[in-house]
């Protein structure tokens, strides 16, 4: 017989940062959550992204910036936000109020723009500060994330700079991701996200063109859950760091299976696209699955995957 799923602990830790739940929406998909308002109960969620932030305002790259493939979504949006003094003004204040935790993803040209801009939403009340060292749609957008030690140094001097946990996004386009998630760990990174985008590309063979204006972009969606499943369980088996898993999750036994693989939490990333009420029903069915399991907490099956 299963447990009685009103006693099941959906509470998750990731080294200093404790959320209400493991679900939580991935950066660039919910906007800035006022967006999303009139739609679910933003609050209950475990945490939300918004969209990454840079130094400076930037523009994007060229259109077409989304394309849909035949079992996901190719974009190459380029980073397009308003830079960190706009969000800083305009958004965070808001997100605030809305009763769940709030994790901001910075992305930078340097270590110096990462650990000012971490120092800088840290100040301002972000309750974690997520690094996207794994961007593929802008230029030097994984330089950090595709090597351990560039990795280690740029995580740790966030660290040093910022009160807030700080989370690694780290890249599936390199050889050993276990390596880079551990140069994360090593600098002291709360938890390592797994997976950003999968460089990839769209091709209008008519006009002997590519169809993204940026020629290539990352793919997400259902392609690549076996992917960043994969890149989970590496890392759960070689490296001692919280995992939030990223990729293709759009129903209750994705979300079990990034747990099971190895993940504490979870983003949801393109199923808010198409089910903007994703998120909130996941939470929803969570309890019962784990009774499944006979599990009376989140962590009980967290990394429970036997080969």
């Amino acid at each position: 017989m299963t447990q009685s799923t009103t006693t099941v602990d959906l509470t998750t830790t990731l080294g200093r940062l404790l959320l209400p739940n493991p679900i939580l929406v991935a950066s660039g998909t919910f906007g800035y959550a006022r967006e999303m308002e009139n739609v679910i109960d933003v609050s209950r969620l475990g945490g939300v992204l918004p969209k990454t932030i840079t130094a400076e305002p930037r523009v994007g790259n060229a259109p077409w910036r989304t394309v849909e493939t035949s079992a996901g979504l190719l974009n190459a949006i380029g980073l397009d936000n308003d830079g960190i003094d706009a969000f800083l003004e305009h958004h965070l204040p808001y997100l605030r109020t809305i009763g769940a935790p709030i994790v901001v993803s910075v992305a930078g040209r340097t270590e110096d723009e990462f650990v000012g801009l971490a120092a800088r939403v840290a100040e301002h009340g972000a309750d974690a500060v997520e690094l996207n060292l794994s961007c593929p749609n802008v230029s030097g957008g994984i330089d950090f994330g595709i090597n351990a030690e560039s990795c280690r140094k740029v995580v740790a001097a966030a660290r040093k700079a910022c009160s807030a946990p700080i989370l690694a996004k780290l890249t599936p386009n390199v050889t050993k991701i276990a390596e880079v998630a551990k140069g994360a760990a090593d600098g002291g990174a709360d938890a390592v996200c797994l997976i950003n985008t999968v460089l990839a590309m769209a091709i209008d063979w008519r006009r002997q063109k590519p169809v993204l204006g940026n020629g290539m972009g990352g793919l997400s969606g259902p392609a690549i859950k076996p992917i960043a499943l994969r890149c989970v369980h590496q890392v759960r088996s070689s490296v001692d760091v919280p995992i939030i898993g990223i990729g293709g999750i759009s129903n209750i036994d994705d979300v079990m299976q990034f747990l099971v693989a190895g993940a504490s939490a979870v983003q949801i990333g393109t199923a808010n696209y198409y089910d903007p009420t994703v998120s909130t029903r996941l939470i929803d069915e969570l309890p019962v699955a784990l009774s499944e399991l006979n599990a009376t907490s989140v962590k009980e099956v967290v990394g429970s995957l036997t080969i």
